[in-house]
């Protein structure tokens, strides 16, 4: 198992440097609750809907050119791996304490006030469309597993998946590093 950590960041390009260059740590909910409640209290609300329109209206654009992108790699977030069974939304039952610890942390009173974003990501072995629409609903069965079987309300949770347009390893985009579910905490709920 293992996460990379993130504060606030500037720019998307300082989260992916920070992402290639992050050592791979031991994952426990204190990490968890200490990285995704660094939240200024002016933090932007994401408005998700929009997010998931301009996705749906900018295929192959790239998520990276979209207006509502660059106010999400500025949020509280990390990176965590989830294993998959290949080509598939099945998750890899290792991966299911991954997901409970996540779930620890967002029953954490410090984050029982926000909802998050679960965002996929996947390499590039398959074409762009498939991977897009592969990480896309890899990012909702997480976000399912953690409201049906950890009990997170579901109103607390999106998901939105961006294909392999973001490797962290850009110089290897087929590199297994570069399948990943990111978290975003993305503003109090209303």
């Amino acid at each position: 198992m293992s996460i990379r950590r993130f504060r606030n960041t500037l720019a998307l390009a300082a989260l992916l440097a920070a992402a290639s260059d992050a050592g791979a740590q031991q994952l426990s909910e204190h990490q968890l609750v200490d990285t995704l409640g660094q939240v200024a209290s002016v933090a932007p609300a994401v408005d998700v809907a929009m997010l998931t329109q301009e996705l749906a209206a900018n295929p192959g654009k790239g998520i990276a050119g979209l207006p509502h992108w660059s106010q999400l790699a500025t949020l509280p977030q990390f990176f965590v791996e989830i294993n998959f069974e290949n080509n598939s939304v099945a998750i890899e039952p290792e991966s299911y304490r991954t997901i409970g610890l996540i779930a620890d942390a967002l029953h954490h009173p410090l984050l029982r006030q926000y909802k998050f974003l679960v965002v996929g990501h996947t390499n590039a072995t398959g074409d762009a469309k498939h991977n897009l629409d592969l990480s896309a609903r890899r990012a909702e069965a997480i976000a399912e597993a953690l409201s049906t079987t950890f009990s997170v309300e579901p109103t607390r949770l999106f998901s939105v998946g961006v294909g392999s347009e973001m490797p962290v390893d850009s110089a290897n985009p087929k590199a297994a590093d570069n399948r990943r579910v990111q978290l975003l905490n993305i503003g109090l709920v209303k």
